[in-house]
């Protein structure tokens, strides 16, 4: 077996993101305080805390735009310190606001990042993730006039353009309302499904809980726990089981009504 050959099948066998011991300070502020955690290949982790854990600093730490004061952290296989080339090749990095050109369509929006990425079929690439996302009916529309939920939905087709082994998504539902959450979360399992690796950071528990292989606690610096959910729902004494009448959610209410005002509309159209 040549040593490339070697190289590229030990990377396969290593998980996508390894993190440990990493530290970062802004003077006295002490933002990251050793923290460590892994992601298999294809697992899709959450990082959980509320603001000023540390969540963005991680994440940017990773994508190698800020450099740690001490830790290591390999990404794809490659230190993100001394081939932070490679590991740019390897990653795309979906920040809380979508960073997508409103004067664009949605189609051109894809096909800008396409040629920018130096890809050979760049009207193919963007047709196929137009699709991807459900997105084709409203391609030739300028972004401007696309919903929350249409827009992140297209800032994470973006960030797949080239199709990059490891995706970071630093609170992709942040300012949406529930039903455009609710894309983005079927946006992310699609991921998922599809074997990209994925590092999510975010402070809502509904959000770890419902797209998350494994969930890492950030608190003050430090992962505190890191586990399936299952396994964090372990460290709690047994409930007690009571009878209680399940009542519905702000969201359930939301979501019916939008729902039954559709199929009126709908049926009034008739």
């Amino acid at each position: 077996m040549s040593i490339d050959r070697h190289l590229r099948t030990e990377r396969v066998r290593e998980p996508a993101i390894r993190v440990q011991g990493l530290e970062k300070s802004y003077g006295a502020l002490r933002v990251l305080r050793g923290v460590d955690f892994e992601v298999p290949r294809g697992g899709v982790l959450a990082l959980l805390g509320s603001n000023g854990a540390g969540k963005t600093t991680v994440v940017r730490v990773l994508s190698t735009l800020l450099r740690a004061d001490a830790g290591t952290a390999v990404v794809n296989g490659f230190d993100v310190t001394t081939q932070a080339a490679d590991v740019r090749e390897s990653i795309s990095l979906t920040g809380q606001f979508a960073a997508v050109d409103e004067i664009l369509t949605g189609r051109e929006n894809l096909v800008l990042v396409a040629r920018l990425r130096h890809l050979r079929d760049p009207g193919r690439t963007a047709e196929r993730l137009l699709d991807r996302f459900s997105l084709t009916d409203a391609s030739a529309r300028r972004v401007a006039t696309y919903s929350g939920g249409m827009r992140r939905r297209l800032d994470i087709a973006m960030s797949l353009v080239g199709s990059p082994p490891v995706i970071f998504l630093d609170e992709p539902t942040t300012g949406l309302d529930p039903h455009a959450r609710l894309e983005v979360w079927q946006a992310v399992r699609d991921l998922a499904e599809r074997g990209t690796t994925v590092l999510l950071t975010t402070q809502d528990l509904d959000e770890a809980e419902h797209l998350a292989d494994r969930i890492a606690i950030l608190h003050e610096g430090r992962v505190i726990v890191d586990g399936t959910l299952a396994e964090l729902k372990r460290l709690l004494p047994p409930a007690r089981v009571e009878y209680v009448e399940k009542q519905a959610t702000l969201e359930d209410v939301f979501l019916a009504l939008v729902a039954d005002e559709g199929t009126t509309s709908t049926a009034a159209g008739r």
